[in-house]
């Protein structure tokens, strides 16, 4: 079986995408094959995995995702080595239980059996580091902490004193980043900038591995890692939207879940690429078009210029299905209003207006019951999905789409929309990013 490791810290901000990048760059560097996963429902890094892994990387999601989906999705293959990151702090999760647990980096390790690389940021700190790493070994009985890997360390002497305290505890140091490493990732107001925005992104990555390949103990963590058998057990799927889908893809639509497409893709579905920033049109003889998310507010002036797309997605939308996800849900608008108060004209395929002059964050899980049919699933059904966006809703005139809470069961007000054209066509959206179908 494919053993594994699960880079997590206390927190968010402390290195572990440093770590994760640096690691899959130096293993693979060394002819190993890494197989990345994301733990949580962020877009960004997994392209950044992806980009060093030479292949995709795949969320996990406790709370989204049933177990038995989490075990179809990291049954073994012919990778070598699979490399998890974690998200916010290793035992970060929401207050009420999804489908296998509160949606934290600890879930995922457990039920894998991925042992955890604990990164500890040791600024400001010696011997009281071991303290942290104690507390984080002895929380969960289910968790396995390997080893831990120091960030941050200012000196010979700071190094001495942390691996002091820490071999009082039985702990193992797998690695120590000096504080003038530095590897630093460029960002923005929704994480890290794009993969396929970073300028240089292999010299980026080829530096983070000759890094963590001269500070980290690679042959140790191979030999740490492990995972074990899991019961891959029911797993609620979806159906494709159709058998042939018009998949918008560019820098202003690229947040869609790896696992969905390749599910879209294994229940025979072909999935055809367009981009509206190319003003190019969904291909005519789709069954089904899907706008995901992404950055369509940085694009807004390319967007309501390009005519070909708008006027081939409303021909598309008057006799088949078309379906948005949060800044797709937003084009499907009659406007979206840009940080600085321009306001833009989208398709006009639903009367949504958004506007992001004024920045309200809008985070978290979300399970939706469907009101009415969407491109993958009948009315009734429950969707788990996760909502990120700071766009601040000025009117949502249609049918709602859903009754839509958050992970605590509280009503939120982005519904999503549905409107019906003239020849037939369905157009959906959602404010929420659809991550699986929920188990009842």
């Amino acid at each position: 079986m494919t053993g594994g490791l699960l880079i997590a810290a206390p927190a968010s901000g402390t290195g572990k995408t440093t770590l994760t990048l640096g690691l899959i760059a130096a293993l693979r560097a060394r002819g190993v094959a890494v197989r990345p996963f994301k733990c949580g429902p962020d877009y960004i890094d997994p392209a950044f995995h992806a980009a060093a892994a030479g292949r995709a990387s795949v969320n996990l999601d406790s709370w989204a995702m049933t177990a038995g989906q989490i075990a179809a999705l990291t049954a073994p293959d012919d990778a070598g080595l699979v490399i998890a990151e974690g998200s916010m702090g290793l035992f970060d999760g929401v207050a009420v239980p999804g489908e296998a647990g509160i949606g934290a980096s600890a879930d995922i390790a457990a039920l894998t059996g991925w042992p955890v690389v604990l990164v500890l940021d040791a600024s400001g700190a010696a011997q009281s580091v071991a303290a942290m790493a104690l507390g984080f070994a002895r929380y969960r009985s289910d968790v396995r902490l390997a080893g831990v890997v120091l960030n941050n360390v200012a000196s010979a002497r700071h190094e001495a004193l942390i691996r002091r305290g820490l071999e009082a505890v039985a702990i193992e140091v797998l690695g120590v980043l000096p504080r003038a490493a530095g590897i630093r990732l460029p960002e923005r107001h929704l994480g890290l900038v794009q993969a396929e925005e970073t300028s240089e992104l292999d010299a980026l990555l080829a530096e983070a591995g000759t890094v963590i390949a001269r500070c980290c103990d690679l042959e140790r963590m191979q030999a740490v890692a492990m995972s074990v058998p899991m019961d891959a057990g029911p797993v609620p799927r979806l159906a494709p939207p159709g058998g042939r889908i018009a998949l918008a893809r560019d820098a202003a639509f690229s947040f869609v879940y790896p696992h969905l497409l390749a599910e879209w893709r294994a229940a025979g579905a072909t999935i055809v690429p367009f981009s509206p920033l190319a003003d190019e049109a969904p291909d005519p003889g789709a069954d089904a078009c899907w706008l995901p998310g992404g950055y369509p507010e940085l694009h807004a002036p390319r967007l309501a210029a390009a005519e070909t797309f708008r006027a081939g997605l409303r021909a598309f939308a008057e006799t088949r299905p078309v379906h948005g996800e949060c800044g797709g849900y937003m084009v499907l608008g009659a406007g979206l209003v840009a940080a600085d108060g321009a306001r833009y004209p989208m398709t006009g395929l639903l009367g949504l207006e958004t506007s992001f002059a004024t920045r309200r964050m809008h985070l978290g899980y979300r399970l939706a019951t469907l009101a009415a049919p969407t491109p993958v699933a009948p009315p009734g059904t429950r969707l788990r999905g996760h909502e990120f966006h700071y766009a601040t809703i000025l009117a949502q005139p249609d049918a709602p789409l859903a009754a839509v809470t958050d992970a605590t069961g509280a009503a939120v007000a982005e519904t999503g929309s549905l409107r019906l054209t003239p020849g037939g066509g369905r157009v959906t959206g959602t404010f929420f990013h659809l991550i699986a179908k929920a188990s009842a």
